[in-house]
């Protein structure tokens, strides 16, 4: 293990073992056992012998956690339980029985509780249902890889080991010239990566030239990356620089890339072996100094085995691959990520918040997010826009969400009765499923990008939700 990943994960344990935990019981010798054990793990522990008593300190103070008994005097653990959310929401809640039964471990999980332990505890469980709950309540300062900022588009964050593996390769590849190839599923984030490549780089005081080859028309891209002069085409009234140029002494990053025709590609795979090129209509040879790292939603290799996708240029962007793995291969990271755009999104619509309910991070926690990272943040920006209190809930997640996770009925609704009306359905419901992410949507549509932007237009659905 690296010292990198060792000083991350020291970081985000100590953060941990600087919890507080309520325990509530009205046995004096169990609330003793409990909070000696607790102290061993490296909690700190303050104790309450009964649910009015428990109740008030929590409004004198954010606890990480209660963990609560159920049969108690003057008020039980269930109707504390709902007194305590009432004041705080965000607490996570670990109801104690000596009473086994189902009934009563499902009414727990509806009124909130964050999980079930019956009595006598099995510790191994306790201390594990304790972490996995401080863990999605505690937000640490620095975990992972929050808090490194990567230019103007935003952070990478995350303690998953899934994501110090890409830290780790980030970090080594960043201050070579070595082209680079970054996969990864639609919404994970790979402009991220490139940017941070950048920014980590011998070039980062460079620019950093982004282009999404994707959007443009073959010709129009062309003359986006390798410029064009005065003339070369109808509208060409002067002379421009490409891409290629401008970003001279720092990065390209091309995202997408297959998503570009075979002519395109042969003119591509030019660039990078001459480093080398012309302005479209033009004679003057112009020299490249731009490292280029590009970027794919696709399996290059199956590309290239079905025709689609030069195995020279493959090969020529292939130097070092950077894998970004899919939001449900980032355990522990949807807490961190929820939090960071829960904050972000407050700010930017002038909201107060104080965190995330249990429930709906459970929620978050359980849903597999085919949107990726993307799918998230909309889910979140969505939540604070309509957020009635101060606490993200479940009625706050897109209906797609909470349908999902059986919190909202399915509607009924006719079925379309025409071509266009099951086509305009069939695209609404992708984009949903997506997160919005176009290109995604495309090809599970099985269209190209350029079409469902025009089905978009065509239908009056070409605003973003």
């Amino acid at each position: 293990m690296s010292r990198i990943f060792e000083s991350k994960i020291y970081h985000f344990m100590s953060n941990i073992k600087s919890a507080e935990v309520l325990v509530v019981d009205d046995e004096q010798v169990h609330r003793y056992m409990l909070c000696s054990m607790l102290e061993e793990w490296g909690w700190s522990c303050r104790e309450a012998d009964d649910g009015v008593t428990a109740v008030e300190a929590v409004r004198q103070q954010p606890f990480d956690a209660v963990l609560m008994d159920v049969r108690m005097t003057n008020m039980d653990g269930m109707e504390a339980l709902r007194e305590i959310h009432a004041v705080n929401p965000a607490i996570p809640v670990i109801i104690m029985t000596a009473y086994s039964s189902v009934d009563s471990a499902v009414e727990a999980i509806k009124q909130g509780a964050h999980d079930y332990l019956t009595k006598p505890l099995d510790f191994d469980r306790l201390r594990e249902t304790l972490e996995i709950a401080m863990g999605h309540r505690r937000q640490p300062e620095t975990s992972g890889l929050q808090g490194e900022p990567f230019g103007e588009n935003g952070r990478i964050i995350g303690s998953s080991p899934a994501m110090h593996v890409l830290w780790e390769m980030i970090i080594q590849v960043a201050p070579t010239e070595a082209t680079v190839l970054i996969n990864g599923e639609s919404g994970t984030g790979k402009e991220l990566v490139s940017s941070a490549l950048h920014h980590k780089s011998l070039r980062a005081d460079g620019p950093f030239i982004k282009v999404n080859c994707a959007a443009l028309s073959e010709n129009l891209l062309e003359s986006e990356l390798f410029g064009h002069e005065k003339g070369a085409f109808t509208g060409a009234d002067r002379r421009r620089d490409g891409r290629f140029v401008q970003a001279q002494g720092g990065t390209l990053f091309l995202d997408e890339i297959g998503e570009t025709s075979p002519a395109m590609q042969a003119k591509l795979l030019r660039v990078l072996q001459e480093y080398e090129l012309q302005r479209v209509g033009g004679q003057e040879t112009l020299t490249v100094d731009a490292r280029i790292v590009t970027a794919t939603n696709r399996d290059l290799e199956n590309e290239v085995r079905a025709g689609r996708f030069r195995e020279d240029l493959f090969y020529r962007l292939n130097v070092v691959v950077l894998d970004v793995p899919p939001l449900r291969e980032r355990d522990g990271d949807i807490p961190l990520l929820a939090d960071f755009f829960l904050h972000r999104f407050a700010g930017r619509n002038n909201r107060t918040v104080q965190g995330i309910t249990p429930e709906c991070m459970d929620v978050l926690n359980r849903y597999a997010w085919p949107g990726n990272v993307r799918e998230l943040e909309n889910a979140i920006e969505r939540g604070v826009i309509l957020m009635r209190g101060e606490y993200l809930d479940v009625a706050g997640l897109p209906i797609a969400i909470q349908r999902w996770a059986g919190m909202h009925p399915q509607q009924e609704t006719e079925q379309p009765s025409t071509l266009k009306e099951a086509e305009q359905l069939l695209i609404v419901k992708t984009l949903a499923e997506t997160g919005g992410n176009r290109s995604e949507a495309a090809r599970r549509l099985q269209i190209t990008r350029k079409t469902l932007l025009n089905k978009l237009k065509k239908y009056g659905l070409d605003q973003r939700e």
